[in-house]
């Protein structure tokens, strides 16, 4: 069974990014991000109402990194410290080697091919650094671009599941994609 140390914290770089560790002075970032409905629209949880729910969402993911049960990285340009969106390993199943990654990106950002490449990087920090056998990716199946982002990532589908999910009084399907290490 795999064993995860978040401690110290890692901080990835590709070509044009910085993955970094998310702090409290990201709170308005991370407002924006989650309460436009447009970044939530396929995903299914609460718009953050205010910064205090913003600063709670970041002890939050910072409570994981510490215990060691999840990670997430704020996205920012080489040349910026200005957070554009948040990109993780949630669900980690150290017993079945597998983790499931998920990313946001505010929607001035979006084509711009942010998501692919640090994605790409994640795969290869999952499959080497953290020891994966396996990467999962949950998304809407009407969520099309974050398809897009998958399969030009390597990803295949395993599975759609018909209403799956109960959220805000509707339940939902989800689609499954997977990626082996090879």
């Amino acid at each position: 069974m795999l064993e995860f140390n978040f401690t110290p914290f890692p901080v990835i770089e590709t070509e044009r990014l910085v993955l970094r560790r998310i702090n409290n002075d990201d709170a308005n970032e991370v407002f924006e991000l989650r309460s436009n409905p447009e970044t939530m629209k396929f995903i299914p949880r609460p718009l953050v109402k205010d910064t205090e729910d913003a600063l709670e969402h970041i002890a939050m993911m910072e409570d994981k990194i510490v215990t060691n049960v999840g990670i997430n990285w704020g996205i920012t340009l080489k040349d910026s410290s200005k957070l554009l969106g948040i990109i993780g390993y949630y669900r980690l199943q150290p017993e079945n080697y597998r983790a499931e990654i998920g990313y946001m990106l505010a929607p001035e950002y979006h084509g711009k091919g942010i998501i692919p490449e640090a994605v790409n990087r994640l795969i290869r920090y999952g499959f080497d650094d953290l020891k994966l056998h396996s990467i999962e990716a949950i998304i809407d199946p009407e969520n099309f671009a974050s398809e897009k982002v998958l399969h030009k990532c390597g990803f295949v589908k395993e599975a759609h599941l018909k209403e799956a999910e109960f959220y805000d009084g509707r339940f939902l399907d989800k689609v499954i994609y997977s990626l082996l290490d090879n």
